[in-house]
């Protein structure tokens, strides 16, 4: 494998960090990256989308993220050259360095605004996307890449496909206890306020290792990875499945369906970049000029559209005017269709007001090593080289593993479970939709 090198900088660059302290750059190839239009571009498009109007200081983004990402692998390389290096050529060859650091750092520049909500609608996706900046002769980042080798872009971009050829350089940015969730779970539990995402990081990046086809820790690290696999399943408990951001994202949803379909129709204008999204005829310079910024710019206007329910979800969207939902349990799911019913009777369009939105075992959720939805498995190495995978030394791993996380909720507009202070027009419709509610589902 070739031998990536870059130019040191005269003078190294130091970033304060809230979670990793200090952030270092060394490499003119990195510090040329930070400045790049593109790098700069996630600056504006924030990490956990929708959720900031749960947890009002996250609207932390992409770009301290991917900072994030290259510091930790940066770290990791530190310990696999301090541990590693000399002992075996098959455990760590440090001439993969520069191509893992830079990995880390643009890993996640494919990502759009509102991230998977947007994707799902558009059929973006954000590893190509991110592949397809970095190969592009137009870009900054592509040519700051070049100045490094003209092979370093395709190498690049080959590890965040998952298809370069050391399955260490691939899963230090991308497995089950990779240096992209390290970072983004202590990052996200930082900007939410909450504690769960919290584990011993500095633990972790002493017990971690190389071996042959991958990444494992050693056995006297095991309880720092078991706490990193409890902190993970938390975040996505109590953060990332949160009812209430689950209701934004299903509002931005429908919005943007709705938007479509009025632009298409001529009813409503976009700007230029979200327009080629909204006509299916874009191009990459569109995606690149895409952010938060600009979405909620067209949000804006259209909160005074002709359209009503368009100017109704853009002004529930902005203004945080959340739907409200009950979880769905059983065999109760038959009865959507009823109260779906009793929603478009007291006026609202279902299809624009309602969804089922399911959080079942999401594929990057808790740590399931066994089952059809089995994820790659985090190995724990015992001193006499054995490599055992966690759950089988860990009760608490275990007793998470083949269990059903998250659920799934019916969402639709608070009103139609009124209140003493609300009265409603149609009364007897709400009566009824109610009666269905409280006896089918649970309420929360």
């Amino acid at each position: 494998m070739k031998k990536f090198t870059s130019p040191k900088l005269a003078k190294k660059v130091i970033l304060r960090d809230p979670v990793h302290g200090t952030i270092s750059i060394t490499d003119q190839v990195v510090f040329d990256i930070l400045q790049s239009r593109e790098f700069q571009r996630l600056r504006r498009i924030k990490q956990l989308g929708p959720i900031a109007f749960v947890f009002p200081g996250a609207t932390h983004t992409r770009f301290e993220h991917n900072l994030g990402v290259y510091e930790l692998t940066r770290r990791i390389c530190d310990t696999f050259e301090e541990k590693y290096a000399g002992e075996d050529e098959n455990l760590w060859n440090p001439d993969n360095r520069l191509l893992v650091e830079v990995a880390g750092l643009l890993h996640d520049l494919g990502h759009g605004p509102y991230s998977h909500t947007f994707e799902h609608l558009f059929g973006t996706n954000h590893e190509l996307m991110g592949q397809k900046i970095i190969l592009d002769p137009r870009t900054e980042v592509n040519q700051a890449l070049l100045k490094v080798d003209p092979e370093f872009p395709k190498a690049v971009a080959s590890v965040i496909a998952k298809t370069y050829p050391d399955p260490k350089v691939v899963k230090m940015i991308s497995s089950q206890a990779d240096a992209d969730r390290m970072d983004y779970l202590q990052r996200d539990a930082y900007y939410t306020g909450v504690s769960y995402g919290s584990f011993d990081m500095s633990r972790i990046l002493q017990v971690i290792r190389p071996y042959k086809d991958g990444i494992c820790f050693t056995e006297n690290g095991m309880h720092a990875v078991e706490d990193y696999i409890v902190s993970r399943y938390q975040m996505y408990q109590q953060v990332y499945f949160h009812k209430v951001g689950r209701s934004t994202e299903v509002i931005l949803h429908h919005l943007l369906e709705r938007a479509k379909k009025d632009y298409e129709e001529g009813i409503i204008m976009a700007t230029p970049s979200l327009a080629a999204f909204l006509e299916g005829k874009w191009d990459l310079t569109d995606y690149l000029d895409l952010n938060d910024g600009v979405m909620e710019t067209n949000f804006t206007m259209w909160t005074h559209a002709k359209d009503p329910i368009l100017a109704d979800l853009a002004s529930r969207y902005l203004f945080r005017k959340p739907l409200t939902s009950v979880k769905v349990v059983g065999d109760k799911k038959k009865l959507v269709t009823k109260l779906k019913s009793l929603i478009e009777e007291a006026g609202f369009d279902p299809a624009y007001y309602t969804a089922i939105n399911s959080m079942f075992d999401q594929p990057y959720d808790a740590y399931k090593p066994t089952g059809k939805n089995a994820n790659s498995q985090i190995e724990i190495m015992e001193d006499d080289g054995t490599l055992i995978e966690l759950s089988k030394m860990s009760p608490l791993v275990e007793a998470l593993d083949g269990t059903l996380q998250g659920d799934e909720r019916f969402y639709f507009p608070k009103t139609m479970l009124g209140s003493e202070n609300d009265p409603q027009i149609f009364e007897p419709i709400y009566r009824q939709f109610q009666e269905h509610v409280h006896n089918g589902y649970l309420v929360e």
